[in-house]
């Protein structure tokens, strides 16, 4: 008698158990498809799920970048030169690698199950159609002048909208307190900043990489040369002698001169290089920030700040 009593309260405890964990499932299910909300981002409407837990960056070193910052750890993110670069290793310790910045592998996203997935505006059409089958995809923008509405979005996706206004705050208080700190020393001089690729000097456009900061936050006088560009452009150097700055930062990874490994080392012997006004007055600043870094993101964007504070004196 006992033991049929037994086995009718084991059978009954686990059709309670199993009750329970149907319910546990279908709450699972209801919170990753059913429930959505729209997020505004640089004049779009995106519709996301309204619980974000499992975000995937691709293509978008920027959103890494505001991730750092935010101490934002993706379920996915893309590597560079087949791993993840060391300023990311705040961030991706638990990181599962989703392909290199411009080759994401779909596969792998997939299998991580993302709620969102941030790419990048510079994705082509069929790789952010590709990526919009997976789940919701939102192109992030690598102009320099969107940086704060970027970290405000993954801050808005990851409900960390007060770390990230606090951040802005304190960014601007910097970019004010360089303004006045830069007023004598750069007044009226030529100040550049470059990218050593493909052993290549190439600059950019004035709201692209570090120039927003230069030209439009610290109001220095934009050059015709970099006004006139429209996308990244290569620069002789019989171009940049004729520009002759009195100020130069150079960005330069080995990474993007793998092809010219003693390329940077070869236009420091270059003697047109060596004579511009900047080379001779040594006012020639070679990776002031990790050369990784875009001039787009905030993180990034205060990093600039304090080196020119500490370069031009």
């Amino acid at each position: 008698m006992k033991r049929k009593t037994l086995i009718l309260l084991a059978g009954i405890m686990l059709v309670i158990l199993s009750g329970c964990s149907q319910e546990k499932e279908t709450k699972a299910v209801v919170k990753n498809t059913g429930q959505v909300r729209t997020v505004q981002y640089l004049g779009k409407e995106y519709t996301v799920p309204a619980g974000i837990e499992r975000i995937v960056i691709t293509g978008a070193l920027e959103s890494l970048e505001d991730a750092v910052l935010l101490n934002v750890q993706p379920v996915g993110a893309m590597t560079v030169g087949g791993s993840f670069p060391a300023i990311l290793a705040s961030i991706t310790q638990k990181t599962v690698p989703i392909g290199e910045q411009k080759q994401p592998n779909f596969e792998a996203i997939l299998k991580l199950a993302p709620d969102i997935i941030l790419g990048s505006d510079k994705f082509p059409a069929g790789t952010a159609a590709q990526l919009q089958k997976i789940a919701p995809t939102i192109p992030v923008s690598h102009i320099a002048t969107a940086g704060e509405a970027n970290l405000l979005l993954l801050a808005d996706l990851t409900g960390k909208q007060s770390v990230a206004e606090e951040i802005l705050q304190k960014y601007h208080e910097q970019v004010k307190q360089i303004q006045a700190q830069l007023q004598e020393n750069v007044k009226g001089k030529k100040v550049i900043a470059v990218r050593f690729r493909a052993g290549n000097i190439n600059i950019y456009p004035e709201d692209v990489f570090f120039n927003e900061i230069l030209y439009k936050e610290l109001g220095l006088v934009v050059p015709a040369e970099i006004k006139a560009a429209k996308a990244q452009e290569i620069l002789s150097l019989e171009k940049l002698s004729e520009m002759n700055p009195d100020v130069i930062f150079l960005q330069y990874a080995a990474g993007e001169n793998l092809a010219q490994p003693k390329g940077l080392q070869d236009l420091q012997q270059n003697a047109i290089w060596n004579n511009l006004q900047a080379v001779k007055n040594k006012q020639v600043f070679v990776n002031v920030v990790d050369p990784l870094i875009q001039g787009v993101a905030i993180g990034g964007k205060q990093q600039f700040l304090q080196a020119i504070a500490a370069t031009l004196q």
